[in-house]
């Protein structure tokens, strides 16, 4: 009972962990990387679809990303998809080929975002307390029900609290990586 808790919260942890990643990813730095249109929803054919089941995403250089369209026709579908995102890019297309040029973070920018990415990390780490909150309480049940000793909790206890800590741990060093690639020039 008790290792079916901790997995429970360590299976938990893992996705709040994977969820922070997603996050990070979303937030722009000022290099090209095709994870920034991920979230990018097109009009197709009727139905809203992520750009990439419509488009193939490419990093061109350091500064520019490309998106082809499998169809020819959804050329200017996805530019406009592109202009309307709130990224606040402009693409450009040459024929088939639509180029996004990622303009230059300012210093003010640059800051605003750290401001998120550290807000987003104290989500994460917040997720991730309130799980160590819940194995706690089952753990707690399972005193009161006496199915487990004092003994047993406290050492639960202990390794649920190790495992919040290594978690905690992974959250700040994915904020620190992620500070370090928003302040690169």
């Amino acid at each position: 009972m008790i290792n079916d808790i901790k997995k429970d919260a360590s299976d938990r942890m893992s996705k709040s962990l994977d969820t922070l990643r997603q996050d990070f990813s979303k937030i722009r730095t000022g290099r090209a990387h095709t994870s920034l249109l991920d979230h990018v929803m097109v009009p197709y054919y009727g139905t809203d679809t992520p750009l990439s089941q419509v488009a193939s995403v490419a990093v061109g250089d350091s500064r520019t990303l490309t998106v082809t369209p499998w169809e020819k026709n959804m050329v200017p579908v996805i530019e406009k998809a592109l202009l309307n995102s709130d990224l606040g890019l402009t693409p450009s297309s040459a024929g088939t080929v639509i180029r996004v040029p990622l303009p230059p973070l300012t210093e003010e920018r640059r800051r605003d975002l750290i401001k998120v990415v550290r807000g987003e990390a104290e989500q994460a780490r917040v997720a991730i307390r309130n799980i160590r909150r819940d194995a706690n309480s089952s753990i707690k049940d399972l005193l009161k029900e006496k199915e487990i000793s004092e003994d047993e909790q406290r050492r639960a206890e202990e390794e649920i609290q190790k495992l919040t800590d290594k978690y905690i741990k992974d959250v700040d060093a994915l904020l620190e990586s992620k500070e370090k690639e928003l302040l690169e020039i």
